[in-house]
């Protein structure tokens, strides 16, 4: 029999029944759709022509993959380290490490298989192109270990590391195929992630109480509610601006009678305005979950896309041959 105490995790067996559920659950494969921005950069390159070779959007698949898996690893490391703080969280005390689901051992094992599927994955990148890209990745989990063992209970510095993971998906989409990422895409990706990240945390403070979140995340003491709404605002209006920028630029493109690329404005402004509405109701204290729990939201990213894609086929007339 194990013996007691406030470790329960560190006694779990590899051969433990409902062990794979928790595995999975300890892996956040929701969390891979962020890995969509790996993706932004080559798709556009594709459809503004500067991509020639569509084969070559398989490597920036792999890229995303080995960035999935990277950050999978990371959240394995980062729940390890966390799991005392994650005990007094009324949603993450239920986290596989936090409630004994999985042995410490085994989540050491587990992130080590992690990394090893990221470094092979890595290595299907395509080969004039695999250094740059295979070291985005690299840096991307030096990044999260620098976040997990220092600069998450740094006020700001936590919100601009987080997001640089951001960006440095879309670095390493961009190297994977040998394209250049636009000033406007950095922009867009470098303040919808900080706007995410502020929103998280206001959203923690607005549906657990200022005093549970700063118990369950230590930087909360250093914010208040003023300044994450401030912050979730102004992070917002300025993702929203270096977009429009980006519209404005490619007038010539799409102009048929007027901008039409304007339209994707219209969902784009709705979505992030409705994620800061159910934030500050205390519907959701991670804005990526509206993605999966809120339908308004999703409704809204469907409409973007859709109008997106049908505006850049019809303006080429190319289609992704894979």
């Amino acid at each position: 029999m194990p013996p007691s105490g406030s470790e329960p995790a560190a006694y779990a067996s590899m051969s433990t029944p409902g062990l794979l559920p928790s595995l999975l659950r300890l892996a956040r494969p929701h969390q891979w759709a962020k890995s969509v921005f790996v993706l932004i950069g080559p798709l556009f390159a594709y459809s503004d022509g500067n991509l020639k070779d569509p084969t070559l959007l398989w490597s920036a698949l792999a890229a995303a993959v080995a960035f999935s898996l990277g950050s999978s690893a990371c959240y394995v490391i980062n729940d390890i380290l966390d799991a005392p703080e994650d005990r007094t969280h009324p949603r993450k005390r239920k986290r596989p490490i936090a409630s004994g689901a999985v042995s410490l051992s085994t989540a050491y094992v587990f992130a080590a298989l992690l990394a090893l599927g990221t470094l092979a994955s890595i290595l299907l990148i395509d080969a004039p192109f695999r250094l740059w890209s295979g070291l985005t990745v690299l840096v991307y989990i030096a990044n999260v270990v620098l976040y997990s063992l220092w600069l998450k209970h740094r006020v700001i510095a936590d919100v601009v590391c987080l997001s640089m993971g951001f960006v440095l998906r879309v670095l390493g989409g961009c190297a994977a195929v040998g394209v250049s990422p636009t000033t406007w895409l950095l922009n867009v990706t470098f303040f919808l992630a900080m706007f995410l990240a502020f929103g998280k945390r206001l959203g923690e403070r607005r549906s657990m109480g200022e005093e549970a979140a700063v118990a369950a995340r230590r930087v909360q003491a250093g914010y208040t509610d003023d300044l994450l709404r401030l912050a979730v605002i102004a992070t917002g209006v300025v993702s929203l601006v270096a977009y429009a920028t980006y519209v404005i630029s490619r007038e010539a493109d799409f102009h048929f009678g007027f901008n039409l690329l304007w339209l994707t404005i219209l969902p784009a402004t709705y979505g992030l305005f409705r994620c800061i509405v159910q934030l500050e109701r205390g519907q959701f204290d991670d804005p990526t979950e509206l993605l999966l729990g809120d339908r308004p939201f999703l409704a809204s990213g469907l409409m973007f896309a859709a109008i997106t894609g049908a505006l850049l086929y019809l303006h080429y007339g190319q289609y992704i041959p894979l």
